[in-house]
């Protein structure tokens, strides 16, 4: 494909949401199929510099385009429909898009900006596989319990403390839902049903007497079904006291931290 004297490239992107929906661009002047998807024909799309190697840096970009009401809107993006989308970024040969594909990068979708104004576009960083590589594989000790409430680790039942409930209220990142204790549901989550919002998640951070308050402004109308979890604030006494789980907590509670000089006189 690339050592033909003429070549026939178009550059492509293929979008994939964590729900599974799927969008394809081009840099074609008319739409593509591979693999199945439609790519639309989207010349205003551009990346920045690839450069591929044999590293194991992480191979971070950025990607911009035009938004577009049928496939990509402003609204769905500064929402978080898309935070933590796949990416593929690859070269096709236009006259034979199944024919082979060379691929010159692939990731999740990080931060990304909307244009204000007049203008209608966006841009978004690419987190390539190598990031991984930055995280720390062992865990450090800390006085919080590193597991989630419910995992195979924490142990405790979400029988009861999950359930589907309708809006009372909302105020941007404040949300009022009738008939539950507010507190039992801090640092737990939320997950709408219906409406516009259908398929957003948001976290609880903490609550404000009867309200929720989220990590992210979210629209909910009076009546949207939502789903909420229950939440743990990650400290021992609340595991042991609330939960009964001692046993089963993962943090170091007893273990004396940096300031241990400082809680004393001298």
């Amino acid at each position: 494909m690339l050592t033909d004297d003429l070549t026939h490239l178009a550059l492509c992107w293929r979008l994939v949401r964590r729900d599974g929906a799927a969008l394809g661009f081009t840099s074609h002047d008319l739409p593509l199929m591979v693999d199945g998807l439609r790519h639309d024909s989207r010349p205003g799309m551009s990346a920045s510099a690839v450069v591929l190697g044999s590293g194991i840096g992480a191979d971070d970009m950025e990607v911009a385009g035009a938004l577009s009401a049928d496939a990509l809107s402003a609204a769905d993006l500064l929402a978080g429909r898309w935070d933590g989308a796949s990416l593929r970024l690859f070269l096709v040969d236009w006259r034979d898009p199944d024919g082979g594909k060379v691929e010159l990068a692939r990731g999740t979708l990080g931060d990304v900006a909307v244009g204000s104004g007049g203008d209608a576009g966006f841009s978004a960083e690419l987190i390539g596989p190598g990031a991984a590589l930055a995280a720390s594989a062992v865990e450090s000790c800390s006085p919080e319990c590193r597991a989630e409430l419910g995992d195979w680790r924490c142990r405790v039942s979400l029988r009861g403390r999950e359930l589907v409930a309708t809006v009372a209220a909302s105020d941007g990142d404040r949300v009022q839902i009738a008939g539950i204790a507010a507190a039992d549901h801090a640092h737990g989550g939320l997950a709408v049903l219906d409406g516009g919002s259908a398929g957003l998640v948001r976290r609880v951070l903490a609550t404000d007497g009867n309200w929720l308050v989220l990590d992210e402004p979210i629209s909910l109308g009076t009546g949207a079904r939502v789903h909420l979890r229950e939440g743990c604030d990650k400290r021992f006494a609340t595991c042991r006291d609330r939960f009964g789980n001692a046993a089963n907590f993962r943090g170091e509670p007893h273990v004396p931290g940096g300031d241990l000089l400082t809680r004393y006189a001298l």
